[in-house]
């Protein structure tokens, strides 16, 4: 059936005819109103014109402080191929060390694809030290890493998890955010991932203001992994909407060699970047682990099968210790392969690593060595203790000496183990009396606490110098309670809830219903009740320091004033003055406890005082180290008062002296070097 009102010819027609109908003064009239809105047309355009011009012109249209544009954050990815452990938190802390080096701002972030909130509940078998900052947050190791290689103070929201990302976007969800959307993962998950990066890339952490210039951002686990794919998305989502010459890609994947052929074999290497490939990224720069360094027929097949250029394939081989691998990726010019990407606004010409240099050159030339015992729970990963091996290497170079660790697990020690195995019981106390210095670190559980309870009394009554951190402490607490008060059931209630004579008591503050999170956590201050106590010297005279702390429980205020008869000095405490924080027992050579972990805040060049004290102790240079740095002091002391200055010593101050991470299992056996200038033996023998 034909429509003729509705088709385009119809109206036309009727149009017409309505115009003819027209009479000839209102046409004038039509076409004299269209000539006048055509002219103001026109005048509109040319003012427009001159608005624009005048504004590009005028100084209010610049950006702020005359700059031509705001500075762009620089992204430095990188991942993980092949296997786990290879080294990416070190590869990751040694970028940003060779570009702090070339004169940028660097603040790192970790990701971590398990879907715990933060690593605070995990076993450290599982994914080795739970690492503090000062924020309270409890975190990766590899943050450790990255405060210790760049010298900077990170936050617990550097450290990404599965856990925290749910979290947010189910919060956001139930608050009504999304305004009735379906939340999936992709947009609403990865987006969340996005902006998380980007607001915690923009962070200060070395003490300054301002923005950093670069994030260099570590994704955990192995590409391929199920869990690591929300963040593979929106990190190739992120490294297109930050553009190109923003984001750089680095792809650390191993290159083994069979014992058989003795040929280094690329195809693993190539198989993971085919992967990567699919997932939407191509790498910038492929660093490569190996024994040896790469042969450049190796260098070259990757180049081909990769797609990566030739200069920028790195050999990552094995070094005799970790502080060689800056230098390593500075020789081979890594930082111009970065810096050609990305393009900062500001660099030096080269990068100056004197200092990392000179401090590799002297823990490879050690002669004379140091032992110190660590009586421990979790002796067979030695990654549960990172830190403290740390801290102690940072206090035996500046001593002088090659650390040696005695890996002594502490439930050998007990008798029940003389009775049911009786050679592992010999030997570790064999390792125990061959020790110069004993260090029991902190820990959590009733496992091995009477081993470290003979450990402090062996410790205290043969003249050893001790060092206890936080559990380490409280057990140095119970054995004086028990041989010279002659409280023999004293004991904490963490052990023993019904004990008569609770030396360590449970916190107030603390829950006992959820453990992640509630403990007394980061950053908290020490007085010192006296300034010419030995801890204090060895802090540089200092009234008080901020010290990291994560602990349940303390020493029972109640029983004070018992245990100072013995000869034991509470010589800090918090500010209220009810908790004690730092014992030392009188007439000892090095005796010493601390509630908090020195440990995480110890430098390459500025070791840890407690550290410090017990290497000293333990290689007979404790007076040499009090008397320099008394005379340090007093050095500077004059040098200001000289220049009419006013010295203020920052909290923590003393004077400073002149590692992989994976979780591959430890083997009993001889003395070798675990690649951090650290030699283990017994039960931590064989670290990769």
């Amino acid at each position: 059936m034909l429509r003729p009102l509705c088709s385009p010819c119809a109206i036309t027609f009727t149009s017409y005819r309505k115009r003819e109908s027209e009479t000839k003064k209102e046409r004038n009239r039509r076409l004299r109103n269209s000539h006048q809105l055509e002219k103001s047309a026109s005048y509109f355009v040319v003012f427009l014109s001159i608005t624009s011009t005048l504004s590009s012109s005028s100084p209010f249209s610049q950006p702020m402080g005359g700059a031509e544009k705001a500075k762009e954050m620089k992204y430095v990815l990188v991942t993980g191929g092949v296997v786990s452990g290879l080294g990416k938190g070190v590869t990751a802390s040694s970028i940003g060390v060779v570009l702090k080096a070339c004169g940028l701002r660097v603040t790192s972030i970790k990701i971590d694809p398990y879907l715990n909130t933060d690593a605070g509940t995990m076993s450290p078998f599982e994914h080795g030290e739970v690492f503090v900052l000062d924020d309270g947050g409890e975190v990766d190791l590899d943050l450790g890493n990255y405060e210790r290689f760049l010298d900077v103070k990170l936050t617990k929201d550097n450290n990404i998890t599965t856990g925290k990302i749910y979290q947010h976007v189910i919060n956001k969800e139930r608050r009504g955010d999304y305004l009735g959307k379906t939340v999936q993962v992709v947009p609403h998950i990865t987006d969340a991932i996005q902006e998380w990066i980007e607001r915690v890339a923009k962070i200060p952490v070395d003490g300054e203001e301002g923005e950093p210039d670069v994030c260099v951002i570590e994704l955990g686990g192995t590409i391929g992994d199920i869990e690591s794919r929300p963040f593979i998305e929106a990190l190739s989502q992120f490294s297109y909407r930050v553009g190109e010459s923003n984001f750089c890609l680095v792809h650390v994947s191993l290159v083994p060699v069979l014992n058989v052929v003795g040929e280094q074999k690329t195809k693993p290497t190539q198989h993971s970047v085919q992967r990567l490939r699919a997932l939407g990224f191509t790498p910038s720069i492929l660093a490569c682990r190996s024994t040896k360094p790469l042969e450049y027929n190796v260098k070259e097949k990757l180049s081909k099968f990769c797609h990566v250029p030739i200069d920028n394939i790195i050999s990552l081989f094995d070094v005799s210790n970790i502080w060689q691998i800056p230098i390593l990726l500075k020789e081979q010019k890594v930082h111009e392969a970065i810096l050609k990407r990305l393009k900062p606004s500001s660099i030096s010409s080269e990068p100056a690593l004197d200092e990392w240099k000179k401090r590799a050159d002297i823990c490879d030339n050690l002669q004379e060595s140091v032992r110190i015992a660590m009586v421990g729970k979790y002796t067979g990963l030695s990654d549960s203790y990172l830190s403290v091996l740390k801290a102690l290497l940072h206090a035996s170079i500046a001593c002088q000496r090659k650390l040696i660790i005695e890996w002594v697990p502490a439930p050998d020690l007990e008798e029940e183990t003389k009775i049911e195995q009786p050679d592992l019981h010999e030997k570790a106390w064999n390792l125990l009396k061959g020790a110069d210095g004993v260090l029991v670190p902190g820990g959590f559980g009733d496992r091995g606490v009477e081993g470290k309870i003979l450990a402090a009394k062996y410790a205290r009554e043969n003249n050893i110098p001790f060092l206890g951190i936080c559990l380490g402490m409280q057990i140095a607490v119970i054995e004086i309670a028990r041989s010279v008060l002659h409280l023999e059931d004293a004991n904490s209630t963490e052990f023993d809830a019904n004990t008569s004579h609770p030396c360590v008591i449970f916190m107030p503050e603390g829950s006992k219903t959820h453990m992640g999170g509630t403990m007394r956590l980061g950053s908290r201050r020490t007085i010192f009740k006296e300034s010419n106590c030995l801890t204090a010297k060895l802090y540089g005279g200092v009234s008080f320091v901020d010290e990291r702390h994560r602990h349940r429980y303390e020493v029972n205020p109640d029983m004070i004033v018992e245990l100072e008869k013995t000869g034991l000095a509470f010589v800090g405490k918090d500010e209220t003055g009810k908790r004690m924080e730092i014992l030392e027992l009188q007439n000892h050579p090095y005796f010493v406890g601390v509630q908090f972990h020195p440990e995480y805040k110890s430098r390459p060049g500025k070791p840890s005082a407690p550290f410090l004290g017990l290497i000293a102790a333990s290689s007979s240079q404790l007076d040499t180290i009090l008397h320099n740095l008394t005379q340090e002091n007093q050095s500077m002391v004059k040098k200001s008062t000289s220049n009419n200055m006013s010295i203020s010593k920052p909290s923590g101050y003393y004077n400073p002296y002149m590692h992989t991470n994976g979780n591959s299992p430890l083997k009993d056996g001889s003395m070798s070097t675990n690649g951090n200038g650290i030699h283990l033996k017994g039960a931590a023998a064989g670290l990769a």
